[in-house]
């Protein structure tokens, strides 16, 4: 069976990358944060993600890019508050 796209798993690389993008953005000051690219970026991992998944994969990026922070603070700050999405 051939596989999709280049890796077999092009999609979820993807939006895995985007939401790692997004949230280490988010983490700039302000000033400093390229908002309209950042907007692009939302679309994009709303787009490529299943309905009412993206603040998961959100927290998620934030899980791994901040491996000292409890994950369930995490996962509330984004809405989920089981820590389960």
């Amino acid at each position: 069976m051939p596989k999709k796209g280049i890796t077999g798993r092009d999609g979820w690389v993807i939006t895995e990358a985007l939401a790692t993008a997004l949230v280490a953005l988010e983490q700039l000051p302000p000033k400093h944060q390229p908002s309209t690219h950042m907007d692009d970026i939302r679309k994009l991992l709303a787009a490529g993600c299943e309905p009412g998944t993206v603040t998961l994969h959100l927290a998620q990026a934030k899980c791994r890019l901040f491996p000292h922070l409890d994950p369930l603070t995490i996962y509330r700050e984004y809405g989920l508050g089981d820590g389960q999405g």
